[in-house]
């Protein structure tokens, strides 16, 4: 199985910690140099300083706010004019919880700015590099409520679907250059965002949050939180020329959590 990705750059988002920064470590892992992107640079000058360097790659790092879309592409501008890049790992935290009947016009608004249109600005400013190189993995961190609506995380819910929708339109145009569109739907992992969800549940239901921990829990066959080295695990492996037919589709890495069939 062909898993080498020596002489290909990735650019990690969200990679300051979680799941960004796990990919970032699986990929670095298989031989590729990595530049991280999140908004903390302390954050992220740590984790680029704790990357695996086995195969003498260079790794990067540079701090901007996702929802600030002409920092964001002016920045991928130069950072791309040094080192094209093949592998796209779009990934940044969740909206907050909530109903979607009383949030805010202004909700909607940042989260698809955050989600959609900073992955559209991403796309935009790789893609030339993956189409000269005839290589390209564009993997999407979003969400299991894209099978299956979660309740109490109305924002998420909608802005994750368009992310889906605009994901699977892309992997039909791009595919007949060599680059896949995939989505990865973590389950619970233990991650901030998890710390989130229990404490906003906690507060709903009135319960301790080893209760909520517990109702939880139950619903995932498994019977345990994910961690994020074993989502980083699926989300490398469709970076890799392995993978090079796997295309347009979203994987649950979830415990078995998720019941539908599509």
């Amino acid at each position: 199985m062909q898993l080498d990705l020596s002489g290909r750059h990735a650019l990690v988002c969200g990679a300051s910690q979680g799941i960004g920064r796990a990919s970032a470590v699986e990929l670095a892992e298989l031989g590729a140099s990595v530049t991280l992107l999140a908004r903390s640079a302390d954050a992220l000058k740590a984790a680029t300083d704790a990357l695996p360097r086995k195969h003498g790659q260079q790794h990067r790092w540079f701090a901007v706010d996702m929802t600030q879309t002409d920092a964001l592409r002016d920045a991928l501008a130069d950072i791309v004019a040094a080192q094209p890049m093949e592998i796209l790992i779009n990934n940044t935290g969740g909206p907050p919880g909530g109903p979607a009947h009383s949030a805010t016009a202004e909700a909607f608004e940042h989260a698809f700015r955050q989600h959609l249109l900073a992955g559209q600005t991403l796309v935009q400013a790789l893609l030339p590099g993956m189409r000269a190189s005839g290589y390209g993995r564009i993997v999407n961190v979003i969400s299991t409520s894209v099978k299956e609506p979660i309740m109490g995380l109305g924002v998420s819910n909608t802005v994750r679907a368009a992310v889906a929708g605009w994901a699977k339109t892309l992997s039909g145009e791009l595919a007949a250059d060599g680059i896949t569109v995939n989505n990865v739907l973590p389950g619970y992992t233990r991650t901030a965002r998890l710390d989130e969800v229990l404490a906003g549940r906690v507060r709903s239901s009135g319960n301790s949050e080893d209760e909520v921990a517990k109702a939880m829990l139950a619903t995932v066959p498994a019977r345990r939180f994910g961690e994020a080295s074993e989502v980083a695990a699926v989300i490398a492996f469709l970076c890799t020329p392995a993978a090079a037919y796997v295309n347009g589709v979203s994987i649950a890495v979830d415990g078995g959590r998720t019941r539908s069939l599509s």
